[in-house]
This record gives structure tokens, sequence and C-alpha cells, in this order.
């Protein structure tokens, strides 16, 4: 006698992962056009984003290493309005007072000369070219942290004499290019030989769009009484915000509401928050584009079940269970949108790389941004996919192979 025959029926078929993505992609393979195509848009929405939080990383990368090289402890100290509305003025000693609060570490100063300059002395005074003639102590440079691009700076021999050094934006509207001493401006009433070139200065951009003469040259030359217009000051990093509170009054103690402090840095801080905030604006775009390419991968998916009804047919009818069928169309969709992610992704690296690289700027490409790119491929493709693989799993075999 035989043993018991057991009454169970053959295991239940499995479709494991391998198989599943080995048929998804055959799929895929059979359209490959269409499969491009519909690609494409998710492509387009994630290099989009990609690209947007890219610049955007490496552009307050770009920021927080000026703000780390030129530093944040730099103030200004510039006179504001008297009580009856007027131009207030800053005592001439008050540079040598700042000089003697304990954390100051540097102190420099500039002061407006009435004066205009021109390259040529045939141009009418009244004709301003909006460029400004200023006085400027020897160490104005090691205070505010510019640099010289051409030429020298002044020293104590040279501001003593008729000569010059132009802001990045003067050389540049005035067509100077050489500070080997054979060009001269044409300054007040009197010619001054251009000795140098500054770069751009970040922390103090009126310096651009100024001429800079010695402080001994503009008193006994131009006429200019000694008062300062600016302060520029250093501290120590810890005590930047008590300097600043003690400012107004060590400047003038008779007036100090009419002192007006302000922290360069802060502008440029600004400015990487004004960024921020259009990239928010610039990824809900990418995510449009992404919404989008979200559809075309539904629609083709649809497409591709109603056009293959008789495969379905037959797979069902040759023991494919609904599962199956819904995690064959499922993994189409979400392999469709995962080509597309990762295109989008390296088309969004490349552009960064290459922007970031034509500014000079550090390529700053966060790690959670690619992450995100996968993350929303796959889902995408599942939501593009779950409607069109549900409708095939439905489908009966025989309605479907009567079709054909």
């Amino acid at each position: 006698m035989g043993g018991p025959v057991s009454a169970a029926g053959p295991p239940p078929s499995r479709l494991r992962p391998r198989d599943a993505f080995r048929v998804a992609a055959a799929g895929l393979r059979a359209r490959p056009l269409r499969a491009v195509l519909s690609a494409l848009g998710i492509a387009v929405g994630i290099a989009s984003m990609v690209a947007v939080v890219g610049i955007s990383a490496s552009s307050r990368e770009q920021v927080n290493q000026q703000l780390q090289a030129l530093g944040t402890n730099l103030l200004t100290v510039a006179p504001g309005q008297t009580i009856r509305g007027e131009d207030a003025t800053l005592p001439e000693e008050s540079v040598d007072m700042v000089a003697r609060v304990g954390p100051v570490t540097s102190v420099s100063a500039t002061g407006r000369v009435d004066a205009a300059v021109y390259r040529t002395d045939q141009i009418d005074e009244s004709q301003t070219n909006g460029l400004a003639v200023v006085a400027a102590r020897t160490d104005l440079l090691d205070t505010v942290g510019a640099t010289v691009a051409s030429g020298r700076w002044l020293d104590d021999a040279l501001a003593a004499y008729p000569t010059v050094v132009l802001g990045a934006t003067a050389a540049e509207r005035m067509g100077v290019s050489q500070t080997d001493g054979s060009v001269a401006v044409w300054l007040g009433d009197e010619w001054f030989t251009v000795v140098g070139i500054l770069d751009p200065v970040p922390l103090a951009p009126e310096l651009d769009s100024a001429a800079l003469v010695g402080w001994a040259a503009a008193t006994e030359v131009l006429g200019y009484d000694g008062a300062p217009t600016t302060i520029y000051e250093r501290s120590a990093e810890s005590a930047v915000e008590d300097v600043r509170a003690v400012l107004p009054a060590t400047v003038n103690p008779s007036n100090p509401e009419e002192v007006t402090v302000s922290r360069p840095s802060d502008a440029l801080a600004a400015q990487a928050a004004a960024d921020e905030t259009l990239t928010t604006l610039l990824l809900a775009l990418g995510g449009v584009a992404l919404l989008v390419g979200g559809i075309g991968v539904a629609n083709t998916m649809v497409i591709a079940v109603l056009e293959r009804r008789s495969e379905i047919g037959l797979r069902r009818a040759l023991g494919a269970t609904r599962g199956h069928v819904r995690t064959q169309f499922l993994g189409e969709s979400v392999l469709l949108a995962g080509l597309g992610g990762v295109g989008g992704a390296v088309l969004g690296a490349a552009v960064t790389a290459v922007f970031a690289t034509t500014r000079d700027w550090p390529l700053a490409l966060p790690a959670w941004v690619l992450a995100g790119a996968a993350g929303a491929t796959v889902l995408v493709g599942a939501l593009a996919g779950a409607y069109p693989a549900t409708r095939a799993a439905r489908m009966s075999p025989t309605a479907a192979l009567s079709t054909v």
C-alpha cells in the first residue's frame, strides 16, 4: 500500500525580484523609442531640480567661503543726519578714538573729496560720471581686505604727491589699464598719476567706483577738510556686537544718534538668503516638470496595457496570476521612471559642474539631492504605473485573448 496522497495542490507560483526585473526590462526593450521619449520627461524634471539645488548650494558655498576669507568682523561707521534733517559730520579725531577701543584690532578711514575725476581735462565738470574722489589712509587695504590688481597701493611717500589708485569699476569706466606711471587722470584741477588699480572689494563696494588719493595730497592739493566720511573697523569676532554698541558714543560722544554703524557682511548673508528663496521657487518649477513627466509615463503605460492585451491573456492562460501581471507593469513603470531619473541626475550634475566652473565657484552638490532624485523617480514611477498595472491585472484571460 502506498502512503497517503496529499490533498494539497501544487505550490503557488512566485515571481522572484530578478525575474520581475527581467520581464519589465523586456517590455521596455520591445518599444525603445517610446521608452526613451517617456523617460525624457522624467529626466527633464529631475535634471532641473538637481541643477537648481546644485547651483544654489554652490552659490551659497561661494558666499560662505568669501565670508570666511574676508571675515564678518568688519564694521563701517558713517555720519547720519542731525535732528534738523541735515547731513551730519564725523569729528576729525574719530578714527583715533575708535582705535582706543580695547577689542579693536585695526581701523582706517576714507573721506569724500569735493572733486571730479576724468580721463581728460577737456570735459565739462558739470558732466558727472558717477565716480567719486576719496581721500584714503594708507592702512585702508588691510582693514577692508582689499587687494591690488595692478600697480601698487599708496604708501606714506606716494600719499603726499598727486598720485591716485583707481577702484575696479572706476578703472574700467575710464579705460585705464596701465599703472606704470605713464597714465594720468584729470582730478580736481590737477593731473594725478595712476599708480594702481584695485580688485573688486566685496565688503566695501563703494571703493570700486572711487578714485583714491592720499590723505595728505587731498588736503594740500584738493582742499579736503580732513573729516572722515567712512570709518572701517575690525575687532575680534566674539566682540563685534559689543564694539558695535559703543561705536556711536565713541565716534561722536556729544551726538551719538548722528552716527550710523553697519556690518557689510550682512549684505552678503542677505544675498545668500535671497538665493535660497529663489531656489525654492525654481524647485517648484522643477516639480511641475517632474509631474508632467509622470503623466507621460502613465500615458505610456496605459497605451502599453491596451496594446498588449493578447500578451496579458496568454500569460494568464499559462498560469500567471493577477499579482504577476500587476508586478510586471508596475515594474516597467518604475524602471522607466528610474531610467529617466538616472539620466536627469547625471544631466543636472553636469549642468551644475559646468555653471560652477564658469563662475569660479566651488562645486557643492549635496548627497541628499541624488538620494532625493532616486526616491522621487521611484515614487513617480509607482504612482504613474499603479492604475495601468491594476487595469492589466483585472483582465480575464478569455476577454484578453478574445481581442486577438
